[in-house]
């Protein structure tokens, strides 16, 4: 459907728009609570507008802030990728989502949302916030996933988004984005692909951590960190047995995380950035 830019952007021209960033991923956030913006109609060309890097505001996704539907919740959100695909679920976004609203004194240190994978619980802690994701689905361990050069072991599950999960000896030589890209499109995870997470296996000092570096669905690319993934492979190296207790997380942005699983409740955990608001010119939509 073609979005009059033009009629778009005199919605938008006196609002404020957020950007926050947690762990090197970054987010433009609108309040969206009267519903002026059309998150069916116009959410996604919004998200490709605003995204671009270079050509306006750059960020790995859009997030509009709406009013919950119902009671289990404050709020709920429609979160678009950069590709301007809407996705379920982002662990990374949803710190960043309770962080701008406890900000804003929309919300106490506490908070209940709904996104497409279901509520998502949140506990802001200064610039740390906590969330409890929803209940992990759809485990298959041992996975033998063939490509046209190579049988790869994999592992597979849903944390809010579908991820799969492969060990590798020496995860900065790992090609996350030839292999991730081949993988994310697999006809195994067909029809809506998946994430795909490289992750090594750390052991200093007589304590096991995870490195890990993710190609993201919707991105289409490598980013700095994954909050769904770095959740989903600590959850896997749980379910092996390869690590115990809380799992601490190294993304490829220099950040940590901390995963903890508490009975089949997944926590996830780590810093976030308040960087700016702003308002936009009629460029940034071109």
């Amino acid at each position: 459907m073609s979005i009059d830019l033009k009629n778009l952007y005199s919605k938008l021209k006196d609002k404020t728009f957020y950007k926050l960033s947690a762990s090197g991923n970054d987010f433009i956030f609108l309040l969206n609570l009267d519903k002026e913006i059309d998150a069916d109609a116009e959410g996604s060309t919004l998200a490709k507008a605003l995204c671009r890097p270079k050509f306006s505001v750059s960020a790995d996704g859009f997030i509009l802030v709406e009013k919950a539907s119902s009671p289990e919740a404050q709020f709920s959100w429609r979160f678009f990728n950069s590709d301007g695909s809407e996705a379920e679920m982002c662990g990374n976004g949803a710190r960043c989502f309770a962080r701008l609203l406890f900000e804003l004194g929309l919300c106490d240190k506490t908070l209940s949302f709904e996104t497409k994978a279901g509520v998502i619980k949140a506990e802001v802690k200064g610039k740390r916030v906590r969330v409890k994701l929803t209940t992990p689905k759809d485990l298959k361990l041992n996975l033998a996933v063939k490509t046209e050069h190579d049988i790869y072991l994999a592992h597979f599950v849903n944390t809010g988004v579908p991820h799969l999960v492969l060990f590798w000896e020496d995860v900065s030589q790992a090609p996350v984005e030839k292999l991730g890209r081949t993988l994310r499109y697999h006809e195994m995870f067909a029809p809506a692909g998946t994430n795909v997470n490289f992750v090594e296996l750390c052991e200093e000092d007589g304590k096991r951590y995870l490195k890990v570096r993710t190609y993201e669905r919707g991105v289409e690319a490598e980013t700095l960190a994954c909050g769904t993934g770095a959740s989903a492979s600590a959850y896997v190296a749980l379910k092996l047995g390869l690590i115990e207790g809380e799992v601490p997380v190294l993304t490829k942005g220099g950040e940590w995380l901390t995963i903890a699983l508490e009975g089949e409740d997944l926590f996830l955990e780590g810093d976030t950035k308040y960087l700016f608001s702003f308002q936009i010119f009629e460029d940034a939509l071109y």
